[in-house]
């Protein structure tokens, strides 16, 4: 059995509850332990009662330490403080053999299986995944937000895999913050010394795992079989998309911000994923009165969220990025 975590409050349990169902679609057996950020998550996803999610409450999770430095830290910030003590708390709390992490705006197109037959044939414990941005921009960005995107993180219960959470886990406690200084940054930038520091970490080789916005540019797509599947040099299957830079605009508008121009490439993987999010919408504001609101922002800095929150969600590289909820509603 495949056991995952995430973690997410009310604001995004839209995505949330896709992810949940996205695994459903392509994975039979699997269980995916959730840590509800907030009571009102808590309370609807228990309603809920999906049958492979485990809940797990703040209460039950948080500990002193970790409400000193919440704190601190805007909402954005203490999540990704977390992210370690989550993979943690599931194998010391449940005794899982393994935990993978998930953030909670990943979608599968098909199961993972794949992703950990690769750590098992490298005989080690972890996985880590590249960001894989362009060459054009690698320099830039790795410098800027780390070489490794901490989206699908995988640790074995095992002696060599918890030596590698546990410093991770006391690294994001002494400091997790949305500045980026070339040293550190949020959760991220950590992971980069550990191919040289730890001989257990592995370095997801399938392209399939970890496509996004940053490196879809890089990639063209079709349909065989009614697979999706992406091709640069290689054909490989598309496992699972990051959707972290979709923006919700006023007049029913959303901005995808997709990193591409590829129409077809729009159509097969964002489509699916904007109309399984609108009927999600739909049902939390029909059974539990839930609106969503188009805010989104990382930084403690009032003049900074304002720009996040109020400018970059405007920020338009193709028109075709611009997709109506109202005709995509008809659609559904």
């Amino acid at each position: 059995m495949l056991i995952f975590c995430t973690l997410f409050d009310s604001k995004y349990l839209d995505k949330g509850i896709a992810l949940y169902e996205s695994l459903c679609s392509v994975e039979d057996e699997f269980k995916l332990y959730v840590f509800a950020f907030d009571q009102r998550a808590y309370d609807i996803l228990s309603c809920q009662n999906y049958e492979k999610m485990r809940l797990v409450s703040l209460k039950e999770f948080e500990t002193e330490q970790m409400l000193k430095v919440k704190q601190e830290r805007s909402a954005a910030e203490y999540c990704w403080t977390c992210t370690p003590i989550t993979i943690d708390y599931v194998l010391r709390e449940f005794s899982e053999p393994h935990c993978t992490y998930l953030d909670a705006d990943l979608y599968f197109f098909a199961s993972p299986k794949v992703l950990f037959q690769e750590l098992q044939d490298s005989n080690k414990s972890v996985i880590i995944t590249e960001h894989r941005f362009p060459p054009s921009e690698q320099k830039q960005m790795v410098e800027r937000a780390g070489k490794y995107c901490v989206q699908f993180n995988t640790f074995l219960n095992n002696k060599q895999a918890k030596e590698v959470l546990g410093t991770w886990k006391e690294q994001c406690l002494d400091w997790c913050f949305y500045t980026p200084n070339g040293e550190r940054m949020g959760d991220q930038k950590y992971l980069e010394a550990w191919t040289n520091d730890y001989s257990c970490v592995h370095e997801l080789q399938h392209l399939g795992g970890g496509v996004a916005p940053w490196n879809i540019a890089q990639y063209s797509l079709f349909d065989e079989n009614r697979k999706i599947l992406i091709y640069n040099q290689s054909t490989f299957p598309l496992v699972f998309y990051h959707f972290q830079n979709i923006r919700y605009l006023p007049f029913n508008l959303v901005n995808l911000r997709s990193g591409t121009k590829d129409r077809k490439m729009k159509n097969a993987i964002y489509l699916p994923y904007l109309k399984h999010i609108e009927m999600i919408r739909a049902m939390l504001h029909d059974e539990y009165q839930l609106i969503f609101t188009i805010k989104k922002s990382y930084y403690q800095n009032p003049l900074l969220r304002v720009i996040q929150n109020y400018v970059m969600p405007f920020k338009i590289t193709s028109l075709s990025d611009i997709v109506s909820l109202r005709k995509l509603r008809k659609s559904i």
